[in-house]
This record gives structure tokens, C-alpha cells and sequence, in this order.
């Protein structure tokens, strides 16, 4: 119960920063374009920061181990997912939204609203095991994410994406500095640290100009939606809870990948949505809904975690 306690007041402490985005909008503050630049800076630059932070502390076997267990467990529950999303979708196989719905069901806001929990629940070891469910998920997003949605498959193009995703260098770089045992001087710890302490507001804050940008009456009147949040938020996790619990799978490890799992649908589907035609409403909706509902499911995942692991 103590994890789901922690969990609950970590996510109301999110939901008031996702309020200050809302209200930032709101009030004219800060203009709705800003979350463009605000994204932008958050991926290339604080989100790396904050990985490669995680990756600069003594060096321990069992932490290496874990980080090791931690990709093949990502690996599991994001398959699963995917299975679970395709025999869940079948009859609706042949529509012309049906790809972004698949995409907003198996990808997870791991990053914004993963990241920001995880630092809180587990401090800087369990970064370094999100790093590495992050690091599956940008692989799988980028090569069977992005030929579902563009219908195409062109290697040279998803390389060069996978290529270009910031967080894989900075786990590579992370990486290196952990395993070579490499004593970083506290002149460039320092301002990771603090760059990378940027995560969680300002993450919070993307969020909530994504909802006040948004439009309640045209995201509630899609019953997709209700399709895309049955399956995001309760088939998926439900699924790799059991599955965890029949394999006997548990510890540290195992509760960062189940929370990053059960997080709500990722951002970058509304990005997809634009660049290839696809139900903007549609897509937005699956975002802000299931974020919204997130408040509730992540501490219900965090105390089904003490009971079930």
C-alpha cells in the first residue's frame, strides 16, 4: 500500500503542474505554439541530460544486472502489447483510422509521464532501469510504429530516425560512462543535474497546454476514444500484470517497466495523426483522455503491484 500511497500523491503533485500549463495557456501567459519549442527542448536537450545523470554513480554488478533485465522485460511487455492491441483490433482492420488508433494503444507516454514518477518513486536507479524500457520503446516506435502509420517501410529513413533519437545517445552515453568507471568532474555533473531536474515540470506543463488546446466536446464524441482507452489503460496493463505474476517476475525492475506500461497514450500520436492524415480529434483525444484518467489507473497499477508482486 505504501507504493500506491506514494504513487497517488506523486500524480496529484503532476496533475498541478498539468493545471499551470492549463492555466498558463488559459490566461495568455504563455501562447498554445510555445509547446512546440517546450517539446523540442525537452527532448533534445533535458531529457538526455537527465539519462545521462542517472547512468553517473558507482559502479554495482547488480545494478548492471538489473539495467540488463530491465531491456528484456521492456521487450516483453512491449510485444505484448502490440499482440494484444492487433487481436483486439481486428475487426476493424480494414478502416482508414485504424493504424493511429493501433499506435495510440501500444505506445505509452512513457517519457513525459513516466520519467516524471519513476524519478519520484525510485530516485535516480530506477531512471537508469526506465532508460533502458525508453530505449526499447524508441526502437520498436521507430521501425514497426512508424510503418504502421505511414504504411510504408523505408530502412534508410527509420534508421536515420532511430539514429536521431536523442535518448538512445544519451543511454549509449550513459552507458560508457557507467561501465568504463568514468569519474566525471562535478563541474559537468552539476549542470546535468540541474538541466535534467527540468524534467518533470516542464514535462507537466507540455501536458497541459495539450489540454487546454484541445477541444472537450469534439474528443468525447469519438467512441474510438473509448476503444483507444479500454485497451491503453486497462487490457494492457491488466495483461502484463498477470503475465509478470505467472512468471513470478518482481522487484525494482519489474514495478518501473509495469508503471511505464500502464502510462497513458503517447504524445507523438498526435504528431502522427497530422503528418499522415489521420483523425486529429481522434488522436488528441486518445491523449488527453487517457492522461486525464491516468490520475486514477497509476496508483491503482501501484497498489496492485504490493499485492500482486
Amino acid at each position: 500500500m505504501a507504493l500506491a500511497v506514494i504513487t497517488a500523491k506523486q500524480v496529484a503533485v503532476l496533475f498541478l503542474l498539468i493545471f499551470a500549463g492549463f492555466a498558463c495557456v488559459k490566461t495568455g501567459a504563455v501562447k498554445i505554439e510555445a509547446k512546440k519549442a517546450f517539446s523540442d527542448l525537452l527532448i533534445y536537450l533535458i531529457v538526455p541530460a537527465m539519462v545521462i545523470n542517472s547512468y553517473l554513480t558507482e559502479f554495482d554488478p547488480k545494478v548492471l544486472q538489473n539495467l540488463l533485465r530491465s531491456f528484456a522485460l521492456s521487450t516483453v511487455l512491449l510485444l505484448l502489447g502490440l499482440v494484444i492491441t492487433f487481436l483486439l483490433t481486428l475487426r476493424i482492420g480494414k478502416e482508414k483510422n485504424t493504424p493511429i488508433l493501433r499506435f495510440a494503444c501500444i505506445f505509452s507516454n512513457a517519457a513525459y509521464m513516466g520519467f516524471p514518477l519513476i524519478q519520484a518513486l525510485f530516485g535516480a536507479e530506477g531512471l537508469l532501469y526506465a532508460s533502458a524500457y525508453v530505449t526499447v520503446f524508441n526502437i520498436l516506435l521507430w521501425t514497426v510504429g512508424y510503418a504502421m502509420v505511414s504504411g510504408k517501410v523505408r530502412p534508410g529513413e527509420v534508421l536515420h530516425s532511430i539514429l536521431t533519437t536523442p535518448v538512445l545517445w544519451s543511454v549509449l552515453l550513459g552507458l560508457t560512462l557507467y561501465l568504463c568507471r568514468v569519474n566525471v568532474p562535478e563541474l559537468i555533473r552539476q549542470p546535468l543535474q540541474l538541466v535534467g531536474s527540468m524534467n518533470t515540470p516542464l514535462s507537466m506543463i507540455i501536458t497541459g497546454m495539450l489540454i487546454a488546446g484541445s477541444k472537450p466536446e469534439k474528443l468525447l464524441g469519438n467512441r474510438e476514444i473509448y476503444r483507444i482507452i479500454l485497451i491503453r489503460m486497462l487490457f494492457i496493463p491488466l495483461a502484463s500484470f498477470l503475465l509478470f505474476r505467472l512468471l513470478g517476475v518482481q522487484g525494482m525492475v519489474a514495478e518501473v517497466v509495469l508503471l511505464l506500461e500502464a502510462c497513458p497514450c503517447a504524445a507523438i500520436t498526435s504528431v502522427f495523426a497530422v503528418q499522415f492524415g489521420y483523425d486529429e480529434d481522434l488522436a488528441a483525444g486518445s491523449v488527453v483522455i487517457t492522461t486525464f484518467i491516468s490520475i486514477v489507473v497509476l496508483p491503482l497499477c501501484a497498489m496492485a503491484l504490493t499485492m500482486m508482486l
